[in-house]
Order: structure tokens, then C-alpha cells, then sequence
């Protein structure tokens, strides 16, 4: 019997230039990937995925659409490097929930593609408008941030990632504010991120409000691959419910930990993980999944899914 597998793919944050190039060089899909892109966008943004500058590959309108291509691209090369090897579950975090979707053949490529693009664009158009920002907060329990952000204006959490590492994102000066507090409530470190707003939170309801028409509009297919959203942290089955999660995850918090327990939970006994970094696999780590998790983020590392333990 094979084992159950969960495919997991990044988020924002995750890019860096020349990600995915090896894949582009050495096998046909990835550069099939690519190269559809390029065309659905009107431009060579492949080019910039490869040769940045990484400033301008960090901005939130080019990365979210750089590392879903990416993501798609390696994910693609695994599917025809092994055939056999069929995810029961997807999840992403954050902008990967739409790799997610479309790994789980619930969206197009092509779909998903224009929902990424209009997101990437509609946040950043909310950072500049509602100018934010992100603090990672170690060493203190949801409850006490709580106490803290529920009582400060413009403070939301905003990614629950793993045990004792908690985000908050909002206003500069609120955000300011509570880092001070949350310091004297005990917190071990409370560092500001490097990120150009505060997303997941209440200053990208602009965006939320610009992408919703898209997101009940894009067309959904019911497949037998199961799904895990960010929002609940956990299994949604009816389109419905996918398309609410996937509005509301503009602006509420990404409950990460959660939803991969619940995988846990439901058996799953080996995470693969496709695009930059090996972030989720570092988060794994931390959130005690005593099942394997693999990383595949550069050619060399298909030798791993080679000897996985899937039967």
C-alpha cells in the first residue's frame, strides 16, 4: 500500500533570483512552465525570475507571480520524473495555497496565473496605500500575544507558523508599540521582518475587496485530491468553502501549524515540498512531525523523492 502524501508549497518571502533555472536548463515541463507564463503575461518574466535584481523581484506584484511559476514549474518535473507519486492532500502557505490549488487540479495554471498576478498587484497597491509592517514574535503563547494586539489599533496576528513563533503585522506605529509590550509580556525575541506591508491583516481589506469578484468568478473543479486552507488550518470540501477561504486569507490569519496537523491527524506520512527554500520543512521540524518531509527545490534534489519512502 502506498503511503498517504501531502504536496506543500511556499509563500512570499521564499523568492530569490535564478530559483527554478535549473529545472528551466535540463527538463522540457519546467521550461514548458515558464514559457507559458511568459506568453499569458505578455512578457519575458522568466528573465526576471532568473537575473532579477532581487529589489525588484521582492516586490510583492513580481514575487508572488515568481514563486507560484517556480513552484509550478519543479512541481511539474517531479509529476514526470515520477508518475506514480499522486499527493491525497495540497496545502500552501499564504500565496502557495494557489500552487496548492492548482497541484490538486482545482484551478488552471492559466487561472490560477491571473488570480496570482491580481493579488500580487492588489497588495501591493494596499502596502502603498496603507503602509505596514510584520514582527516575528518568539517564546510567548497565542493568548498572551492576544492580550496585547487586542487592545492596540491597527495589530493583527497574522501567521500562526509553528510552537512559540507568532507574526503580527500592521500599522509601523502600532505595530512599534506592541512590540514594546509584548517584550515586557515575556516574549524571548520580537524582530521586524523584512517585508513592505502588513499582510494578513485588517490594512489589506482594500485588496480583499478588489480580488473577491475574481476568486467567486474563476472556474473550480471537484477533484479527489483533498485540500487544507489556510484560514481554518484545516480539510474544506465544498467549493464554497474553498472560495471563502481563499478570500479571507487577505486579511486573517494563516493558521499554518494547524493545517498541518491536521494532515498528520489524517494520516498523511510523508510532506513533499516544491519551490524555493525549505522553509515548510524547517517549520516541520518545529512543529514535531515525526514523518519525512522533503524539500525539492533544486534539480539535485529529485534524488531525494528517488528514495522516498512511498511504499
Amino acid at each position: 500500500m502506498n503511503k498517504k502524501i501531502a504536496f506543500i508549497f511556499p509563500g512570499q518571502g521564499a523568492q530569490y533570483p535564478s530559483m527554478g533555472a535549473d529545472f528551466f536548463a535540463q527538463f522540457k515541463e519546467a521550461k514548458a512552465v515558464f514559457q507559458e507564463a511568459d506568453e499569458i503575461l505578455g512578457e519575458s518574466f522568466s528573465e526576471k525570475i532568473f537575473n532579477g535584481p532581487a529589489e525588484e523581484l521582492t516586490l510583492t506584484k513580481n514575487s508572488q507571480l515568481a514563486i507560484f511559476i517556480t513552484s509550478i514549474a519543479i512541481l511539474r518535473v517531479v509529476q514526470a520524473q515520477y508518475p506514480d507519486l499522486e499527493p491525497a492532500v495540497c496545502a500552501g502557505l499564504s500565496l502557495g495555497e494557489y500552487t496548492a490549488l492548482v497541484s490538486a487540479n482545482k484551478i488552471s495554471f492559466k487561472d490560477a496565473l491571473a488570480l496570482v498576478k491580481a493579488r500580487g498587484s492588489y497588495m501591493q497597491d494596499a502596502c502603498e496605500t496603507h503602509p505596514g509592517t510584520m514582527y516575528v514574535v518568539l517564546g510567548l503563547e497565542l493568548s498572551d500575544v492576544e492580550e496585547v494586539t487586542n487592545v492596540i489599533e491597527g495589530v493583527w496576528i497574522a501567521n500562526l507558523n509553528c510552537p512559540g513563533q507568532i507574526v503580527i503585522a500592521g500599522t509601523k506605529e502600532g505595530t512599534a508599540k506592541a512590540a514594546l509590550l509584548l517584550k515586557e509580556q515575556g516574549a524571548r525575541r520580537v524582530m521586524p521582518l523584512d517585508v513592505s506591508g502588513a499582510f494578513h491583516s485588517g490594512l489589506m481589506q482594500e485588496a480583499q475587496n478588489r480580488l473577491e469578484p475574481l476568486i467567486r468568478d474563476v472556474e473550480m473543479v471537484a477533484t479527489d485530491t483533498e485540500i487544507v486552507m489556510n484560514v481554518p488550518g484545516d480539510f474544506l470540501t465544498s467549493e464554497k468553502e474553498v472560495r471563502e477561504a481563499m478570500i479571507l486569507q487577505v486579511t486573517h490569519p494563516v493558521r499554518w501549524q494547524k493545517g498541518v496537523e491536521a494532515m498528520v491527524e489524517k494520516g498523511v506520512e510523508l510532506f513533499i515540498e516544491m519551490g524555493p527554500g525549505k522553509t515548510l520543512a524547517g517549520m516541520n521540524k518545529r512543529i514535531g512531525v515525526k514523518v519525512p518531509t522533503i524539500s525539492v527545490e533544486k534539480v539535485a534534489d529529485l534524488e531525494g523523492v528517488r528514495h522516498a519512502p512511498v511504499a
